[in-house]
């Protein structure tokens, strides 16, 4: 079964599809009658997508030339249209702030944030020249409330909301419509994936508080275990993301998981130090 349709429809872009959220999203809204243009950073995951019937554009937010080729890929498919945007590929990598070279957050802010913006910046004027256009940013919880181990992935996210809140004020009136989801608890392969970069730039063991890693974050890491309370499938992200690009009027944020909806309750209603000893024990 092929997804593709031939441009009826339309046109979404969207990041990080070789799993999870992007993944989920590429197969529900091609239900719906959205072209996907389904881009991985791999090209192996970029081959697998198009056996499967989508059109994969290789885009590595971390190297700006695929960024370009990337987009100019989907817009030569298009005529030059493009009606929505999903940025969602991003990474984790999991430590204590005090142990976290400079060189870990200068990366992951490379693909986090600066790649999103930079392939934003590219589909801002498409979307201006045809008179409307969707900008969807895939937050997180952690993108409202910070929690401890998870520094570098928390101030990535802040940036984006940051970013992102600039950009809806500033596009105001110009018929494109900017948008966050912040999921809690999804079930995807971040965990996983934050492996390598946690052994590539995190020397815990000759950390001052090397028996805390060892007592939690390696067991979280490395150990199999079930899904996390409240976890959701990244269906419930598809079903936020489709309200986003198909609404008449979009919603500013849209909240995932009972997580999100607390901590944004709690974020409002709480003094300071009582939500760090809430999320000093989460």
């Amino acid at each position: 079964m092929t997804h593709t349709n031939n441009g009826a429809g339309r046109a979404i872009l969207i990041t990080g599809c070789s799993s999870g959220i992007g993944y989920d999203a590429a197969h529900g809204l091609a239900a719906r009658g959205w072209r996907i243009f389904a881009s991985c950073r791999q090209a192996a995951d970029c081959e697998r997508l198009r056996s499967e019937g989508f059109e994969s554009p290789l885009i590595d937010y971390a190297d700006a030339a695929t960024i370009k080729t990337g987009l100019a890929e989907v817009l030569k498919a298009t005529g030059g249209r493009l009606d929505a945007l999903f940025n969602n590929g991003a990474y984790a990598c999991p430590g204590l702030v005090e142990d976290l070279p400079t060189g870990a957050l200068r990366e992951i802010f490379e693909t986090n944030l600066f790649g999103w913006h930079d392939l934003t910046r590219r589909v801002i004027p498409v979307m201006r020249a045809q008179g409307h256009g969707r900008i969807v940013q895939c937050s997180s919880v952690l993108g409202l409330v910070t929690l401890p181990w998870r520094g570098a992935y928390n101030a990535t996210k802040f940036a984006v909301e940051g970013l992102t809140d600039t950009m809806r004020i500033e596009l105001r009136g110009t018929g494109i419509h900017v948008c966050l989801i912040e999921p809690g608890p999804v079930t995807s392969r971040i965990r996983h994936n934050s492996i390598p970069h946690f052994e590539r730039w995190v020397d815990w063991q000759n950390s001052a508080r090397a028996e805390e890693y060892r007592a939690g974050l390696q067991k979280r890491l490395y150990a199999e275990k079930g899904p996390d309370r409240f976890e959701l499938p990244p269906s419930a992200v598809t079903a936020k993301l489709a309200h986003a690009i198909e609404a008449r009027r979009p919603r500013v944020r849209y909240y995932v998981t009972a997580p999100t909806h607390a901590m944004g309750l709690a974020r409002r209603i709480l003094p300071a130090r009582a939500l760090d000893w809430i999320l000093s024990r989460a």
